[in-house]
């Protein structure tokens, strides 16, 4: 849905350009960037974390950069990134994984980059309420009752056993093949032994030598699947792990923080070519999302409660402000009545969220070939080089130099002297206790117990080579 305020905004402030055109170089429209082009459509995916971009739209940043933007909310995420690559969508809050998967060729063929990450966390893993007691004599408990955290897969494990042992297949959602929920879906799985299954070049359904089958679920859809019995649980972004709460469908086990601590989530993405046409455009949107972002984590999380009522508006999340509150606010709900401090299961700006980092990219690529979206074997310099051209941190620090210059934020908010590579993550934060360095992708991906490993391929529905 375009939203409505769109062309009553461009009108206001298209006269206070006017009216200031002749106002001496100290005003702050001086400073504004030369854009190439000010009339902007971004897509976006009816989730919490799509909110960098709602409140750009609503405390006027975009205007700031002189850009006039509609936000138009998407059927799903494979209609977003076709309209972005047609140039239907001039940009939007994408999957990490889909302008690498893009730019490799995986699905679809565009050169999609990235200037900006727009979060941390964000996402949960929800399960049926049947599901949940079958669990339950498989979880150590707290004296109050309630199951300590963070809950494992091997609890799981017992009743996916008991699926197939009785012919039944173990349905899963998860939003798209190369979003980060598969992806946290099947590290999770795989964390307990329980096996996701493999892609292959002619099989795209995910499913080869699968104990649990994941399929594709819209994230709005997904309580409603889960309460058809189709699926028996899922990994989704909120609002959608606390409407099951909310509705008593199902129990939310376990997050993304808790499965990888301040793992990478979204990112905006744009066409190469609209970077390479419209540079200063894109600077201009970069600012006015970092701006976004501060404001979002600002003072403790301060105005967490007014992006709320922000996100609750039916032509953004359109979910009850209660609901996104649940988590948005710093708290997670489990089980009904188990409400657990979690003050960073969403991050927009802290740890330098914003900054995108190959590191992070390629995360996403050794997570593509651990389950055979990449084919082949590569080497740890291809992983570097696919990261290198699709995330741009170079035009990032460009935008938030600007900032600091006009006063918006502070410079030590940004890594300036990183080489694009996080520190390696301790295995201490990560759900299996296997570590992370991204400057070493093929090391990792050997050193995790489920999956492709060094020159290993999928040929029908077997593992060869080695």
């Amino acid at each position: 849905m375009a939203n409505t305020y769109s062309f009553t905004r461009r009108v206001a402030l298209g006269a206070l350009m006017a009216a200031t055109a002749m106002v001496p170089a100290t005003s702050a429209f001086a400073d504004m960037l030369d854009v190439e082009k000010d009339e902007l459509t971004f897509g976006f995916i009816k989730l919490t974390d799509m909110a960098p971009l709602a409140i750009a739209y609503e405390l006027g940043y975009f205007e700031d950069e002189g850009l006039f933007v509609t936000l138009e909310a998407q059927a799903n995420w494979k209609v977003l990134l076709d309209r972005v690559i047609t140039g239907e969508l001039d940009g939007a809050h994408m999957l990490a994984g889909q302008p690498l998967a893009a730019t490799i060729g995986f699905g679809t063929k565009a050169h999609i980059v990235t200037p900006f990450s727009m979060d941390l966390n964000g996402n949960g893993i929800t399960v049926s309420n049947e599901i949940w007691e079958m669990m339950k004599p498989h979880l150590e408990m707290q004296d109050d009752g309630n199951p300590v955290h963070p809950v494992k897969a091997s609890a799981l494990k017992p009743v996916v056993d008991t699926f197939k042992a009785e012919g039944k297949p173990f349905n899963m959602g998860m939003v798209f093949p190369v979003s980060t929920h598969n992806y946290e879906l099947r590290y999770w799985l795989a964390s307990g032994d329980i096996h996701p299954g493999f892609y292959s070049d002619t099989d795209i359904s995910g499913q080869i030598q699968a104990d649990a089958l994941l399929s594709v679920t819209p994230p709005p859809q997904m309580p409603s699947t889960l309460e058809a019995g189709t699926i028996y649980g899922y990994c989704v972004g909120e609002p959608w792990n606390q409407q099951a709460v909310f509705k008593g469908i199902g129990v939310p086990v376990i997050t993304d923080y808790e499965i990888w601590k301040n793992n990478p989530e979204k990112v905006f993405g744009l066409t190469k070519e609209f970077t390479e046409e419209y540079p200063n455009t894109t600077l201009a949107i970069t600012k006015a999302l970092i701006r976004a972002a501060k404001w979002l984590d600002e003072n403790d999380n301060a105005n967490r409660m007014e992006a709320v009522e922000i996100l609750s508006r039916s032509e953004y999340v359109g979910a009850d402000a209660e609901v996104i509150a649940n988590s948005m606010t710093g708290t997670f709900e489990y089980e009904k009545g188990d409400k657990r401090d979690v003050p960073d299961f969403n991050v927009f700006y802290r740890y330098y969220a914003t900054y995108p980092y190959y590191s992070d990219a390629v995360w996403y690529l050794t997570q593509m070939r651990r389950w055979g979206q990449i084919g082949e074997y590569k080497p740890d310099s291809w992983y570097d080089e696919v990261a290198r051209s699709v995330y741009k941190p170079d035009i990032y620090l460009k935008a938030a130099e600007m900032l600091v210059e006009e006063g918006h934020v502070a410079k030590e908010d940004f890594p300036w002297d990183s080489d694009g590579y996080r520190a390696p993550t301790p295995a201490s934060d990560i759900i299996d206790g296997i570590a992370y360095d991204g400057k070493q992708p093929n090391a990792y991906i050997d050193s995790l117990p489920i999956g492709l490993k060094g020159k290993q391929v999928v040929d029908g529905s077997e593992v060869v080579g080695g």
